[in-house]
């Protein structure tokens, strides 16, 4: 391993440390039941030195109280570090799971960009979980194990310490296989996560577009995708459980030197000492059954090695996540009490230059962006399909930092903002449209602190405004009502309508409209229209409408092409000016 074993398991460790009181408790649990391993071989010699003669030196009845209350005991001690260590299992992963899913909370953008879906939430919901598992387990018995080799290999070394010389110069070699082992299983655990992801990707990009897939007759074509990833994760299980399988034979193998050794060894002391015999039946029995017991916790050990790894690993990328994603960094500017905690709207961009992807030869989104808006303008963004529209308003609420020049709000530039506060500065509607597995009210007064309540009165004047409270008084419960994955119970336009209600709800000074009506039918597109006009007067606007017709009313018409601004002014004026704009109108009103 590139990373000793110990470096790593203390990275984990601080997310266990509330666990702490199971891992004692299994741990004096496991002492005790190591503890009552040598008794067994004893209780053997006893009953065959002493319990077969004419004169046996103990009552019958103590016979099945020994081994009974012996067992008992194994019992009882295995039972609590079983439920301690399951204890502090959960325990951990409620605390690493919660520092993961505030990570995804306040990390950077770019961890979006970086990671699908399926990775994040694979890494999240289940391997932090089986990883946390499969280790605490195999704590148990790595402790459980060594304290029973721990507490054998003193027993032999009471009973007869010549015997076990050879028993201790055999343990390089068990420790020589456990290494060559560990590290070719600790490349495999890796390869094998990086396979899960790609297999759980595929899956979910056909969950997403079945639509698609089904309507193109793709399913053949994603099906040989799906073989392909899954031949390859087969074959990385396969060579996983072989070089785990290994370690067991090849501990076993050692195991029988060592008993041949001992065997052999005993014979000889026998001979050298004239044929006088050097146990007794009963000891001999005892010390070779203590050695036999000593073969189960060795393969135990050996077979530990890759449960261990892959408990290792899988937590591993839950502590990266957290370590080495950037959080999101803030200012503390705030607007003043006196302004309700409310900017006025004021936009300026200086010298903007967007670039997704840092190869030279790869054109950036946004290139050398100067725009301003004044408080309470409305400005239309127009263009064509990559012109930089959608690049321009993501920059407002920090959702990307630009590459080069600065963006500011009522003149404080943005990084200079608290986050929070920034962002209440701000509501959206998108036309891919997000809602919450929620009731209606809930997705509408999106955003409440602890301790907040829903405003139902509120509520009801949002979806009135978007023309939806007759429609949602309509359901079963009302506001109530739960809308289901993504809104899936809702039609197309009423699940666009709720997401303006939510941006009318919010009341925020600054409005961002990216295509807000792109879903509703025309009847519901002039009624919903009429809302947002006057929800946008007094407040800053920025739309992005690829229906001209619908910003003809806006104080500005900005026009882009290639990530630049390309020409800007009203309605009428870019109509009389015969450039972009002018194109974009007659080609759009010639096809309809």
């Amino acid at each position: 391993m590139s990373t000793p074993l110990l470096q790593r398991l203390s990275r984990i460790a601080p997310y266990f440390r509330t666990a702490r009181a199971g891992f004692v408790a299994a741990f004096f649990a496991a002492v005790v039941a190591a503890a009552t391993e040598p008794l067994i071989p004893e209780l053997l010699k006893r009953l065959l030195d002493d319990g077969f003669g004419p004169q046996r030196s103990f009552p019958l009845w103590h016979v099945p109280v020994a081994f009974i209350g012996l067992f008992a005991i194994r019992g009882l001690a295995h039972f609590v570090a079983q439920y301690s260590l399951a204890w502090s299992a959960n325990r951990g992963v409620l605390t690493l799971r919660e520092a993961m899913f505030r990570r995804l909370q306040n990390a950077a953008p770019a961890l979006y960009t970086q990671h699908n879906t399926s990775s994040l939430t694979n890494m999240l919901v289940y391997e932090v979980q089986s990883g946390s598992q499969q280790l605490v387990n195999i704590a148990l018995t790595i402790v459980r194990d060594s304290l029973t080799i721990v507490f054998l290999f003193a027993s032999l070394l009471w009973r007869n310490w010549q015997l076990t010389v050879f028993i201790v110069l055999l343990a390089p070699a068990v420790a020589l296989v456990m290494r060559v082992i560990s590290r070719r299983l600790d490349k495999l655990t890796r390869a094998h996560q990086a396979a899960t992801d790609e297999l759980a990707y595929v899956v979910e990009e056909n969950v997403l577009a079945w639509r698609i897939v089904r309507l193109h007759g793709a399913s053949a074509a994603q099906g040989a995708r799906f073989g392909k990833h899954s031949q390859l994760l087969r074959r990385l299980l396969i060579k996983s459980a072989t070089a785990a399988a290994t370690s067991s034979p090849l501990t076993q193998m050692i195991a029988a030197v060592a008993m041949s050794a001992v065997v052999v060894a005993a014979l000889w002391q026998g001979e050298q000492q004239g044929g006088a015999p050097l146990m007794t039946v009963g000891e001999f029995t005892a010390y070779v059954t203590a050695m036999l017991m000593l073969v189960s916790p060795l393969k135990h050990l050996s077979d530990s090695m890759a449960p261990l790894l892959r408990g290792v690993r899988a937590l591993e990328r839950g502590i990266d996540l957290i370590e080495r994603t950037p959080e999101e960094r803030g200012g503390t500017h705030v607007p003043s009490a006196e302004s309700g905690g409310r900017a006025r709207g004021a936009i300026e961009l200086r010298g903007v230059t967007l670039a997704y992807r840092e190869e030279a030869e790869a054109p950036p989104a946004l290139d050398d962006v100067t725009l301003s808006i004044a408080a309470g303008e409305t400005v239309a963004l127009v263009g064509p399909s990559g012109a930089g529209k959608s690049s321009l308003v993501n920059l407002l609420p920090r959702f990307f930092e630009p590459t080069r020049g600065s963006v500011a709000l009522d003149g404080v530039a943005l990084p200079d903002w608290q986050l929070d506060a920034l962002r209440r500065q701000f509501a959206l509607v998108s036309q891919d449209v997000v809602l919450f597995n929620d009731t209606v009210a809930a997705n509408v007064a999106l955003g409440l602190k602890d301790g907040e309540s829903i405003d139902s009165d509120r509520v009801r004047a949002a979806l009135e405004s978007a023309h939806l409270l007759g429609f949602v008084l309509g359901l079963p419960r009302g506001l109530s009502t739960p809308i289901g994955h993504n809104g899936s119970q809702l039609s197309g336009g009423q699940r666009q309508r709720l997401a303006i209600a939510r941006a009318i709800y919010k009341n925020a000074p600054v409005l961002i409209l990216d295509e807000a009506t792109s879903a509703l039918d025309s009847e519901s597109e002039r009624a919903v229209q009429d809302a947002l006009e006057r929800l946008m007067r007094g407040r800053t606007t920025v739309v992005i409408a690829h229906r001209l017709s619908t910003i003809e009313h806006a104080d500005r018409v900005v026009a882009m092409d290639q990530g630049r601004i390309v020409e800007q002014g009203t309605h009428a004026q870019l109509l009389t000016a015969g450039g972009l704009y002018a194109r974009l109108h007659a080609m759009q009103f010639r096809s309809s």
